[in-house]
């Protein structure tokens, strides 16, 4: 038995808006932060079931059209399924059809983050890896990417968390989420230091790095380019302004056609040696140029503090 195919959420300009037939599905690499995305989702209005097996999504949606149809026509389901077994992804394909028969549009949000930042977080809980065995942490992370490798390229959403803290974490994916009525695509925008390597998520990658560094300016040092002097000076050096103009020139194309394919979200990453300059004062242009009513920008600082 199925549940009803539940009613459309609305559409934005053509693209469906989040709806009560959506399913979100949130994946990905073990301590990559999928409880701390449980939380986030949770707290926007979803009903969210942590660590279910694959296989129990179908009589999962089941339920849930039987609580709709006993008088909560609005409620919004996800789950969070992680590795337990070889054959995950088989069983995951098979419980993703078994969703789309019954009429819900499945979305898969795929967490990611570097082998490093995985061992330190493993490392610091004191954990074993769930595919570990007898081997080194290293060996169950390495094999776990290797069965995941093409879900995440299956997947709509691919969230690298490696340099991201709880909050930073949440307020990435809280767009995801979408709102509906709002725009229908939204762009993040994140500014990285490339000595602490690109980010796994990007759509896009720019590099800051051919303008000159306020780092060797001594009253520009201690600032950021979320500071006004910074942002000033970077924006004045030669090539910045037609740089700018480029990207935004070159995303303007791509945003729209991402309306007509239906795509909501997509990543752009701007990076510079350190992260604190130069790349934070252009990743805040080019978002304040981008946002318009049909595309929403947020802001991520992803390694600024660090240094």
């Amino acid at each position: 038995m199925h549940p009803d195919p539940p009613d459309d959420g609305g559409t934005v300009d053509g693209v469906p808006a989040p709806g009560p037939n959506d399913f979100l599905i949130v994946t990905g690499m073990s301590g990559a932060g999928r409880s701390t995305a449980a939380n986030v989702i949770e707290d926007r209005g979803w009903y969210i079931v942590d660590n279910l097996p694959p296989q129990l999504l179908s009589p999962m949606a089941e339920l849930a059209g039987r609580v709709r149809r006993s008088g909560v026509p609005d409620l919004r389901i996800a789950a969070v399924v992680d590795v337990r077994a070889r054959a995950f992804h088989s069983q995951l394909q098979a419980g993703l059809a078994a969703l789309r028969d019954a009429g819900w549009q499945p979305h898969l949000i795929f967490l990611d983050a570097t082998d490093e930042a995985l061992v330190r977080r493993f490392e610091s809980v004191r954990r074993p890896h769930p595919l570990q065995g007898e081997g080194r942490l290293l060996d169950g992370i390495q094999a776990e990417r290797e069965m995941l490798r093409d879900l995440r390229a299956e997947s709509q959403v691919v969230i690298d968390t490696s340099g991201l803290n709880v909050h930073q974490l949440g307020r990435k994916l809280i767009p995801v989420l979408g709102v509906e009525g709002g725009p229908s695509v939204r762009l993040a925008l994140m500014s990285f230091g490339f000595k602490y390597g690109v980010p796994l998520d990007a759509d896009f990658v720019f590099d800051m790095r051919f303008l000159p560094n306020p780092f060797w300016v001594p009253e520009l040092r201690a600032l950021t380019g979320a500071d006004a002097p910074v942002a000033d000076w970077v924006m004045g050096q030669e090539g910045a302004g037609q740089f700018l103009d480029r990207v935004v020139d070159l995303l303007e194309p791509v945003t729209s056609g991402y309306l007509r394919e239906g795509r909501r979200y997509a990543t752009v990453a701007i990076g510079c040696t350190g992260g604190k300059h130069r790349s934070v004062a252009m990743t805040q242009a080019v978002a304040a140029r981008l946002t318009s009513d049909a595309v929403a920008t947020f802001v991520v600082h992803r390694d600024l503090g660090r240094e």
